[in-house]
């Protein structure tokens, strides 16, 4: 299992280093997209839809489109965001587990403490366990703000992702069931049912019957040697305008990588330089328009 951030609790006065793992990974089998015809793999280009080039993956920026305008946000400008660069999960208050609604929960992660930060650690776990309370936190994660909680779970502390309260949709039809006066007789019945049924839950009873059918069709597929193809890399195609096909996954890895390998003073140069490629770029286009 490998970390995929390091940062710290910060509870009161007290700061706990810890690393972040996350807690749960897919089952399903991973199906990639293919040419009936030769059995190749299909490859999706970044086109502007404006001038039609195909776009390598250093000069694409985000956008915000309102009202018919677009708000271009560069890397740079983004990476300047106080909040999204921190790597602290800030306790912000202690709440009784029972009000946080399950449907606010999202994503969980593992919390591994420092080993010099064992101590800390453990007594905050206590202190969760003990006082029957989820800690309520925030932290930055993947560039974005996060709401969360603190929670235990066995030995470990485990962090969960929460939707902040504007994400939560209210139903439209809330309101407008239309009353069904359920007998008694009904009632006593349902209840039975459901004391017939009722037991410890153990989630290894269930499977996941497609994806367990899917690994039994690959897998006969394989022994049998039908529509079976070599897996390893084809040639890529040719690109009009001397553009390239890029692998989306590769280049977003690619490029976490090296934002995570530089250093403060390379980052002030990217900016400096960043800022006047903006600038030379906007005045190409001018002088177009």
């Amino acid at each position: 299992m490998r970390s995929m951030w390091a940062g710290a609790i910060a509870f009161g006065l007290v700061n706990v280093p810890v690393k972040l793992y996350a807690a749960a990974s897919s089952h399903d089998l991973s199906l990639h997209q293919v040419h009936d015809a030769d059995g190749g793999r299909i490859r999706y280009q970044r086109r502007c839809e404006t001038c039609g080039e195909i776009v390598p993956y250093e000069h694409i920026h985000r956008a915000y489109e309102a009202d018919g305008k677009r708000v271009v946000l560069t890397e740079e400008e983004l990476e300047g965001l106080p909040a999204e660069a921190a790597h602290e999960i800030q306790v912000l208050q202690f709440v009784p587990s029972e009000q946080i609604d399950p449907l606010t929960l999202g994503s969980a992660y593992y919390l591994e403490p420092d080993a010099r930060a064992a101590k800390p650690y453990l007594l905050l776990r206590s202190t969760l366990q003990q006082t029957e309370r989820t800690a309520v936190v925030k932290y930055a994660l993947r560039q974005r703000t996060r709401l969360g909680v603190l929670r235990v779970r066995g030995d470990l502390m485990v962090l969960q992702s929460l939707l902040w309260a504007d994400e939560v949709r209210e139903p439209e039809f809330a309101g407008r069931i239309p009353e069904a006066p359920v007998t008694d007789a009904e009632q006593a019945m349902a209840n039975l049912l459901v004391a017939q049924l009722s037991e410890d839950f153990d989630p290894t009873a269930y499977v996941d019957d497609y994806q367990v059918q899917l690994k039994e069709l690959v897998e006969a597929r394989l022994a049998a040697e039908e529509g079976v193809i070599a897996a390893g890399p084809a040639p890529m195609p040719a690109v009009e305008e001397g553009g390239e096909v890029i692998d989306l996954m590769a280049a977003l890895r690619a490029s976490l990588e090296r934002k995570r390998a530089g250093s403060g003073e390379a980052r002030v140069a990217e900016n400096r330089t960043g800022d006047q490629t903006t600038r030379d770029r906007l005045a190409k286009r001018k002088a177009r328009s």
